[in-house]
């Protein structure tokens, strides 16, 4: 924290000696004009108040998002999360405490100059500590000892893991059994010096610096009067939590007000990537409306003028976890098209209950350019900007379908929905109902941020040459 505290300081003074030889830039003809960037004329006595309000607020930041927490374990990726996330509320709490405290000299161009510098020095401070621990450790120092309780199938897991990643430092000085025959065996490379009960006398007679339970759930009953023990001897404990074989779930430890919970996610929980996803569902869907709307305007007038009725169809759709929100469409069929579907329903060619037909008679010769390239979806821009749905993710159904689903079929829900899917670039009505959901699962189970972009990537073509939307 010290260090962090010392790096953000040295980041504020290039930054102020930076803002305030800006004009360096005007002479070297990097910028095109003076007028570009305001001038700077406070002195660094003026600026030292914000240092001073800077420096403890980017400290707590940090301790908040969890950068002082051992990062034994942690990847690069998360760490970078943390100072990103740090950077981003920093940012925020500033303007409020500038505001407040009326600090209407402070130059926006230096704060922004400030948090871009502040934030990479301490990334690099940071990648360079992670190098040389990883290092450090490789060579066999800044271990920390285990002592493993259990010798099942979870604690031999857990144990190759650990061995696999051998930056994170840990080093196994034994493992603890419940059956006595078992002593003196052999576990995974490290040898079995006792049961359960003598965990005692290991910790007065060996360096123990944290115990772990990997144990079956049958167990968990026995283990509570030696969680006792170790507290009582002030040793580290960890308890495996993975007590469960779910084929689909994704483990999380939370806890609320004090009460430390597992959590079992169906969908992804990595919360950088879902920040990036949404941000890049608002800034593109922000664009897109943008660029959009002169060629839309034409859409709509085309439409008021070929065929009776309103311009936009507006129907009640099922979002993320069952939520019910209203999705924009183009009118693409003559007014009064939903009192004929009863009378078409033999004529559905999707399995299921999701009603399509080819040759729709309800659809206008407008609406058919429309659906052919899916220009009819676009007003749907508006639902992703607003977060009813993203720019990737399984198409919302409508309620009558929801009903029918199979308990599989309803994991759909469990993410937000989106423009365009799997599904959409694979053909759409050429799959039947239960590929269509196989594939709606499939992107959910595998789900990043790499595959958005291939689907973006894809359905661009598919809606140039209208076989996918």
């Amino acid at each position: 924290m010290v260090l962090d505290m010392l790096i953000i300081s040295a980041a504020f003074l290039i930054t102020f000696l930076l803002r305030k030889n800006f004009d360096v830039l005007y002479r070297l003809n990097l910028i095109s004009s003076s007028h570009v960037i305001p001038g700077f004329s406070p002195s660094l006595n003026d600026y030292l108040i914000v240092l001073f309000l800077i420096v403890p607020l980017y400290s707590l930041m940090f301790f908040i998002n969890g950068m002082y927490r051992s990062m034994r374990g942690m990847s690069f990726i998360e760490v970078s999360w943390i100072i990103v996330k740090s950077a981003f509320f920093v940012t925020f709490s500033f303007a409020a405490l500038a505001f407040l405290m009326k600090l209407h000299f402070v130059s926006r161009v230096f704060f922004i100059l400030f948090v871009t510098i502040s934030s990479g020095a301490i990334l690099l401070e940071k990648a360079l500590i992670f190098k040389l621990m990883h290092y450090l450790r490789k060579q066999g120092y800044n271990y920390r000892r285990l002592l493993i309780v259990g010798t099942g199938r979870r604690a031999n897991d857990f144990v190759n893991k650990l061995k696999s990643h051998p930056q994170w430092g840990f080093r196994i000085i034994g493992a603890v059994d419940f059956e006595e025959e078992k002593i003196g065996k052999n576990f995974n490379e490290a040898k079995i010096i006792g049961t359960i009960y003598d965990i005692p006398r290991i910790l007065h007679t060996k360096t123990v610096d944290e115990v772990i339970f990997v144990v079956p759930r049958s167990r968990l009953s026995e283990i509570e009067n030696y969680l006792y023990v170790c507290e009582i001897e002030g040793i580290k404990t960890t308890v495996a939590a993975d007590l469960f074989d779910l084929q689909i779930s994704h483990l999380r430890q939370t806890e609320l007000d004090g009460t430390p919970l597992i959590t079992f996610d169906t969908t992804p929980a990595k919360e950088w990537q879902l920040f990036l996803k949404r941000s890049a569902d608002i800034v593109i869907s922000g664009i897109g409306i943008a660029v959009l709307f002169l060629p839309l305007l034409i859409v709509a007038i085309l439409i008021k003028l070929t065929s009776l009725g309103p311009v936009f169809y507006l129907q009640k759709r099922i979002g993320l976890n069952g939520r019910k929100f209203i999705l924009f469409k183009f009118r693409s069929m003559h007014r009064g098209a939903h009192r004929r579907l009863f009378g078409l329903s033999s004529r559905n060619e999707m399995e299921g209950p999701v009603f399509k037909i080819k040759d729709d008679p309800r659809i206008t010769p407008l609406g058919k350019f429309l659906r052919k390239f899916s220009v009819d979806e676009l007003p749907q821009l508006m639902n992703v900007f607003f977060g009813q749905m993203s720019l990737v993710g399984p198409r919302p159904p409508v309620y009558r379908e929801v009903r029918k689903y199979q308990p599989w079929q309803r994991r759909r829900l469990s993410m937000r929905p989106g423009l365009t899917c799997l599904w959409q670039i694979a053909g759409r009505n050429k799959i039947d109902f239960d590929d269509w959901m196989k594939l709606d699962l499939e992107y959910i189970d595998t789900w990043s941020l790499w595959l958005d972009f291939k689907i973006l990537a894809k359905t661009i073509p598919a809606v140039l040459f209208g076989t996918g939307a």
